[in-house]
């Protein structure tokens, strides 16, 4: 397949593309560096005496999972009390490999909320550029409450966590009654965070982890922050940039949420999160789109195509699934259900990939058939089975189980504690239906990710939580990194934070699936060359992904592994290896496939 990763001629002609942070435009449009006089912010009086006054801590690293090092670091609970109660941090790093010629250490966040940062540290090496990996200490922090870290516990035992979940196990609510029992269960997950989940669920905010990041930055080190961030990694970035303006050295942020709408400011407030995110509009632009180029491909490339208007055939099949979920008894999976749930998250779960278009096709046409059994030949029926079969096994191997705890969900409450979100959970099946009509099929899983932090349900609040602003003018530019086809953060959060940051620069991908980084030697280059030298790509770029939906058949690299062991049982990659693409973190209700019960 085309190498996503910058060989070095690649980085030689991109460098030719490259400005500098020293150039400075005539006339800069809104969103591009320097359109305010070139004195950067200054941290507040607040933030300095919050994080300055915790001792720099020293880290104790030990040699972990074959080339990595880990720590802890007991770090305050409250910023406003650095000698009262703590919370216990882990942080993983993978030396550069070049340490003559070490610039510092590069900050990695996958997203979430609730991704692991030692997990994406652990698994630079096999996506991140050879350049970046020479001259950076990798640096992954677990955020407070998250994985390695210190846990966030909502529930006193995974008994009445499991009980608590119950109705949450649906893609998302369709019924009335899966609507009423999910409301049921994500007020049990609200009232239980806010009570017995606390002291640290009224201390997780993304301000508190930007704080946190600061302390570590003086630990490691550091007089300024690197920083690259993924996903809901990107407000992160955007939190420390506002926070700590003039302690910035390179952020740069792909696949971005705009952290203004993430918080919901004004009459927005009341608003469903999604109102203001419009993650699935993304997503339905980049389903008509998939469906769209379907039809131009023709047949011979995309065979959904030869049941008519590929458009029309999915839209068909969500219909059918509608009004009844196909059951298959399949002699190896056993059987299982695909209802219209399954079929949209599936759909869905396939966008977060450039390689997306193949499931989604393949998928609609097997329910194409199945769910009209008389119009297709007992072959053809029994392929179909065979082959939502294989899914269905696939799916099983998945699963989840009882123990050990798994507080995956209740790490989304960094969202119920920075947002602002709709009073009354009772509402969300009337809003999400709204949110429906607007941007079809992907309205309602966006806007049920969010239920539980309804504010009858999840009471709880961070006092230190930040709410802006999101304007401040950095040190140095921020890099900005927006995904035409993205279906989890829209490209429009991209122009629009970096239209609100004063010191940034835009750069634009047309490509596919969720973040953009290693989808083609432009962005990866550009990302690179941003990181390592502060060189900017020139105003306006738009690089194109290597992969695009129906343009011959390259093998798929898919993202790195996120799983330590499995990391670290396959070494340390060699320089020049092939790269994968970044561990980005999905929401967890959106991280599956079809359900299997």
């Amino acid at each position: 397949m085309p190498q996503t990763t910058r060989s070095l001629a690649a980085a030689v002609v991109a460098g030719l593309l490259l400005t500098t942070m020293a150039v400075v435009p005539a006339a800069a449009a809104p969103g591009s560096p320097h359109t305010r006089p070139a004195v950067p912010d200054r941290t507040s009086r607040t933030e300095a005496r919050r994080v300055d006054s915790v001792p720099t801590p020293k880290l104790d690293w030990y040699a972990c999972y074959g080339y990595a090092e880990c720590a802890t670091v007991a770090l305050p609970l409250d910023y406003d009390k650095p000698k009262g109660a703590t919370t216990e941090v882990a942080l993983l790093r993978v030396k550069a490999r070049d340490q003559q010629a070490r610039i510092g250490s590069l900050f990695l966040n996958p997203g979430g909320p609730g991704g692991s940062g030692t997990d994406i540290a652990l698994a630079a090496p096999s996506f991140l550029g050879d350049d970046v990996l020479d001259r950076f200490d990798i640096v992954g922090v677990d955020p407070r409450g998250v994985a390695a870290s210190t846990n966030v516990r909502c529930f006193p035992s995974v008994k009445e966590q499991t009980r608590a979940y119950a109705g949450l196990n649906v893609a998302f609510p369709w019924t009335k009654a899966e609507e009423q029992a999910y409301l049921k269960s994500a007020k049990a997950v609200g009232q239980a965070c806010s009570t017995t989940g606390r002291p640290l669920t009224s201390a997780m905010s993304t301000a508190e982890v930007a704080r946190d990041m600061d302390v570590l930055r003086r630990a490691v080190g550091d007089r300024k922050l690197s920083y690259l961030g993924f996903s809901y990694g990107t407000a992160l970035g955007q939190y420390y940039a506002n926070m700590f303006p003039d302690r910035v050295r390179a952020v740069a942020v792909d696949g971005v949420l705009n952290p203004a709408a993430w918080v919901g400011q004004g009459k927005a407030r009341d608003q469903l999160q999604e109102s203001r995110l419009r993650s699935s509009d993304a997503a339905y632009r980049a389903l008509r789109e998939i469906l769209a180029r379907c039809a131009g491909a023709g047949p011979q490339a995309c065979p959904l195509a030869a049941a008519g208007d590929p458009v029309a055939s999915y839209d068909l099949v969500a219909k059918r699934l509608r009004q009844k979920p196909v059951v298959i008894d399949d002699p190896d999976a056993g059987p299982f259900t695909v209802s219209y749930a399954d079929f949209v998250a599936a759909s869905l779960s396939a966008l977060y990939s450039p390689y997306g278009w193949e499931p989604i096709v393949d998928s609609t046409a097997l329910l194409l058939t199945l769910t009209d059994p008389q119009s297709a030949s007992p072959a053809r029926l029994a392929g179909a089975r065979a082959a939502l079969g294989r899914i269905a096994a696939q799916a099983r191997e998945q699963r989840r189980f009882d123990f050990p705890y798994d507080n995956g969900l209740e790490t989304m409450g960094v969202d119920c504690t920075d947002a602002y979100h709709p009073g009354k959970l009772a509402d969300w099946p009337a809003l999400s239906a709204q949110e429906d009509k607007r941007a079809p099929y992907f309205g309602r899983p966006w806007s049920w990710i969010t239920a539980l932090c309804a504010r009858d349900a999840w009471t709880v609040r961070d006092a230190d939580a930040w709410t802006g602003p999101f304007d401040r003018r950095t040190a140095a530019p921020v890099l900005v990194v927006g995904n035409h086809w993205d279906p989890a953060t829209s490209y429009q959060g991209a122009v629009t934070s970096a239209q609100l940051l004063p010191n940034s620069r835009l750069l634009s991908s047309d490509s596919w699936g969720h973040t953009a980084y290693g989808t083609s030697a432009c962005v990866t280059g550009a990302i690179d060359a941003y990181l390592l030298r502060g060189a900017l790509p020139a105003e306006g770029t738009v690089c194109v992904g290597d992969v695009q939906p129906f343009v011959g058949a390259p093998e798929p690299a898919g993202r790195a592994a996120s799983d330590k062991n499995a990391l670290a049982a396959a070494g340390l990659p060699a320089r020049g290896a092939p790269k994968r693409l970044p561990p980005v973190a999905a929401p967890l209700p959106l991280a599956g496939s079809l359900t299997v019960r």
